[in-house]
């Protein structure tokens, strides 16, 4: 604790008497100051304990003196000492009755006692003080690395909160919390989310406090107390984005001895959640080879090669997801084409894709790599990550955590980039994800991904799932420049005869062929005989110089015909 005027009373030294404020003793100095100006305050910080002699002072006079101590109490002076022996042999009773007055402490200092004996004994409590507050934070750090070594971040969080004599948090890079000490803290940290999530926007180290106690006992906080914690947030890693977050509440501000814990715990956390840079490369390269494994048929050599480090990944069901950008210039002409499977969603959530393009910072990629490790740190579950060059590979369980985190990611993105949040010529992000498979079709489900992909990237949307496919039509598949080129080079003479006003050809086709080749059918759609119908096919047939009889002719016709309607 720093020295009191309790303390300075008490040393024996000083020979310190107390003329008023006796009550009020407790109160800590922060340094001592000697000044004989009548109005010493502009010159003041607070905390500190003024020593006069009263050379320049009436100190008889009442008036004089309540103004005078009115203006100490007003900038917060800790106490007042007065030199007796000197100008006035003893402290005049005016000076006494104001500082009564007013609760200000007011020690008679007798001639014998220099100001500098004073001064000395506050800067050596002073010094004593910190060199205390250095020696149990060091203590602390060692605790705190020993509880880091043996327990993780869950026993170093237990022992930081016994060190502030509160509570600790830790919340990962997505800002949901991931541990907490003591247990009961968990409510108290799950009210901050909100806290969390708008320090993680800020650039790395950030901090912030939160609260700061009412000191009634009445937080409003639902029965826990919570409303009187003051909490103190800080981002934990070195990159440009906080991989983790770490809240400590505590009933007030804390101390030097618990600052250097709580310094210590960022340290060493940020290590835990920020491995070094080698140790992640050689387990993305792990992960690598564990996929090649995979799809190259080796399923017994892949679970060697990763041990333990997937857990029982391997031999459950799982998904294969590939993610990787798309031309935001090309995602834009496919949205110009009229798919509609692209259109919605984005009112509904478009803060959240707000909040998941400016966390990304551009790289949708990279951010949805940081979502599935993420989620499969809260649940627990298994995954294995790889880069691919521009292209994401994830392995996750199948109707897990990381595959339902990727779906909402994928929504979220997707309602930004159609909402027009993603400016300018920046990549989107395209994802494809297979359907379930086992350790030895590994190699069909990322095939299953790739298809689901490169349907993602024709239609323009974020996310497919290979599932889908066979639910829609085939026509969408269809919907790109190519095909298109076909199409209207295929109908060109077509719609050229029917722009004469010499017969309605490409409806009398596309009529046709909607029913099936019958011409009692198709001439009822149209309204005329069928014996007209039967010569615009004739003619249709000398245009275009081919078959109606050919089945592959009639399925070209129509997916020409359903190719060309879908793009007007």
């Amino acid at each position: 604790m720093p020295p009191t005027l309790a303390s300075l009373v008490h040393h024996s030294a000083l020979k310190l008497t107390v003329r008023a404020g006796g009550e009020r003793l407790d109160t800590p100095v922060r340094w001592v100051h000697a000044s004989e100006l009548t109005d010493p305050v502009p010159y003041m910080e607070g905390g500190e304990l003024l020593l006069i002699t009263a050379l320049k002072l009436d100190a008889e006079d009442a008036d004089a003196m309540r103004r005078y101590v009115k203006r100490l109490v007003g900038a917060g002076v800790a106490g007042l000492g007065f030199a007796v022996g000197v100008h006035y042999e003893e402290t005049p009773k005016a000076l006494v009755d104001a500082a009564e007055g007013e609760g200000l402490p007011l020690l008679e200092v007798p001639r014998r006692t220099p100001f500098l004996a004073i001064s000395k004994a506050v800067s050596a409590a002073i010094a004593a003080d910190q060199y205390r507050a250095v020696t149990a934070g060091f203590a602390a750090q060692r605790e705190l690395t020993k509880q880091a070594l043996s327990d993780g971040p869950e026993g170093l969080l237990t022992a930081l909160a016994s060190q502030v004599d509160g509570w600790a948090a830790l919340y990962d890079a997505s800002g949901a919390v991931v541990a907490t000490a003591p247990e009961w803290a968990g409510r108290r940290a799950a009210r901050i989310t909100g806290d969390v999530e708008r320090l993680r926007e800020r650039a790395a180290p950030a901090s912030s406090v939160v609260g700061g106690g009412t000191g009634d006992g009445e937080g409003g906080d639902g029965g826990d107390g919570s409303g009187e914690d003051r909490v103190e947030l800080h981002s934990l890693g070195t990159g440009r984005r906080a991989r983790a977050a770490l809240a400590v509440g505590t009933a007030a501000a804390l101390g030097t001895a618990e600052r250097y814990a709580v310094h210590s715990a960022i340290a060493l956390l940020t290590l835990t959640t920020e491995r070094s840079r080698s140790l992640y490369a050689a387990e993305q390269r792990i992960g690598a080879a564990v996929l090649r494994m995979l799809l190259a048929g080796q399923p017994d050599h892949a679970r060697g090669v990763a041990g333990d480090l997937y857990g029982g990944l391997l031999d459950a069901p799982y998904r294969m997801i590939l993610a990787e950008a798309a031309s935001a210039s090309a995602g834009r002409a496919r949205a110009r084409a009229g798919d509609a499977d692209a259109d919605g969603g984005g009112a509904t959530v478009s803060a959240e894709a707000a909040a998941v393009l400016a966390e990304a910072g551009g790289d949708l990629v990279g951010g949805l790599g940081e979502v599935v490790e993420s989620a499969a740190a809260r649940s627990g579950e298994a995954v294995l990550v790889v880069p691919d060059g521009e292209r994401l590979v994830v392995l996750a369980a199948d109707r897990g955590a990381v595959v339902a985190a990727c779906a909402q990611y994928a929504e979220a993105v997707g309602a930004a980039q159609g909402g027009g949040e993603q400016a300018g010529d920046e990549d989107e992000l395209v994802v494809g994800i297979s359907a379930p498979a086992g350790p030895i079709a590994a190699g069909a489900a990322y095939k299953q991904a790739e298809q689901a992909l490169s349907v993602a990237r024709r239609r323009g949307r974020v996310l497919v799932e290979h599932e889908d496919l066979a639910a829609g039509s085939v026509v969408p598949l269809l919907a790109d420049d190519a095909v298109r080129a076909f199409a209207d080079g295929l109908l060109r003479p077509l719609y050229e005869h029917d722009a004469t006003g010499r017969g309605d050809l490409v409806a009398s086709l596309r009529a046709w062929l909607s029913r099936h080749g019958q011409w009692d059918a198709a001439a009822a759609d149209l309204g005329v005989h069928r014996h007209t119908l039967r010569y615009r096919m004739r003619r249709v047939e000398e245009i275009l110089g081919r078959s109606l009889d050919d089945p592959d002719v009639r399925m070209e016709l129509w997916l020409a015909l359903k190719t060309t309607a879908s793009a007007e």
